[in-house]
């Protein structure tokens, strides 16, 4: 087990189940790349390995992006939102970041005006 940081852990504010937010981008172009979840766990070993590593809600257990897929995120920047709530990993992302082999999570389905 990897210890979140104190003062880090006391700026969290996580979800009823422990969790937050964490948006991940490419740390060099801005492309938005996936939403995950991470518990103090996860952000600890985030911090300290420089692999992303995150909280499976529907597995119940830890994973590292890359693992088993191969594509891999290296950490390059760890940032909290002011409200404590939302964590911006930027990363440089290795091959797909989404689990249906696209570069994006959020490239299939826009659901607004282009030209606004």
């Amino acid at each position: 087990m990897t210890t979140l940081d104190p003062d880090i852990a006391a700026r969290l504010k996580r979800t009823a189940d422990g969790l937050v937010p964490a948006v991940v981008q490419q740390h060099d172009t801005g492309e938005v790349l996936m939403l995950g979840w991470m518990d103090d766990e996860a952000l600890a070993r985030t911090l300290t390995t420089g692999r992303a590593t995150y909280w499976s809600r529907s597995r119940e257990e830890y994973w590292i992006k890359g693992d088993t897929s191969g594509h891999v995120q290296w950490v390059k920047d760890v940032r909290l939102d002011c409200d404590g709530d939302t964590l911006l990993v930027k990363v440089d992302q290795v091959g797909a970041a989404c689990h249906t082999g696209d570069r994006t999570c959020f490239d299939a389905d826009r659901l607004g005006p282009t030209d606004v």
